[in-house]
């Protein structure tokens, strides 16, 4: 009996470890558009990597055939969707005037069409955009999962206060970790997706 009990332990602590929880997971990517990188208005620190990532989880999703849910804000010049994330036909693009992506648009109704439960987040401005949209979806249900590689931001200054990038980035990443989101890497989680389909 406590070997079984053992083995069950071993197998729900599996489970749970999993990034990945089914087919009820979907890819939300927030504002990552050409004014976010070099000669852009409100070129942030390091979009290129960010950038980077985000693409490679957005072919995985695509091979994956998970869905796929593109935001980008209202702002020019630079408004368009960045080339390494590039939406094609069929995936849907949400356009969004308020900081949360979930405000005055349909990505709640959109999200409960597809029957998500898991949210993939990552994209651009991770202490505004990103941070507002894992706590509300969080707040409206849904497991997140913030892909910390795969987001960026800028220095801030509060008064006489220079605020690193990194600092600015880091410290949002863990103040939504447990509460709000479970933490990945790229790597992490393009590794789970092979356990995941094998």
């Amino acid at each position: 009996m406590k070997r079984i009990s053992t083995h069950l332990l071993i197998i729900i602590l599996l489970f749970a470890s999993n990034l990945i929880q089914g087919q009820n997971t979907a890819l939300l990517l927030i504002d990552i558009q050409d004014f976010y990188f070099p000669g852009g208005r409100l070129q942030l620190e390091n979009p290129e990597v960010a950038g980077m990532n985000a693409g490679l989880l957005l072919d995985q999703f695509r091979k994956s055939e998970l869905p796929v849910y593109h935001v980008r804000h209202n702002f020019e010049p630079g408004g368009n969707i960045h080339h390494y994330v590039k939406p094609i036909s069929g995936e849907t693009v949400i356009s969004k005037d308020q900081v949360n992506a979930f405000i005055d648009t349909d990505l709640m109704a959109v999200i409960q069409a597809d029957s998500i439960e898991q949210l993939v987040v990552c994209g651009m401005q991770t202490h505004m955009c990103v941070e507002a949209v894992v706590r509300a979806a969080h707040d409206k249900g849904f497991s997140c999962l913030l892909v910390s590689d795969a987001c960026a931001t800028r220095a801030l200054q509060y008064r006489e206060h220079i605020i690193p990038a990194k600092n600015v980035h880091f410290s949002t990443i863990k103040s939504l970790q447990g509460a709000y989101a479970r933490i990945s890497t790229t790597e992490e989680l393009l590794r789970d997706f092979d356990q995941f389909e094998r």
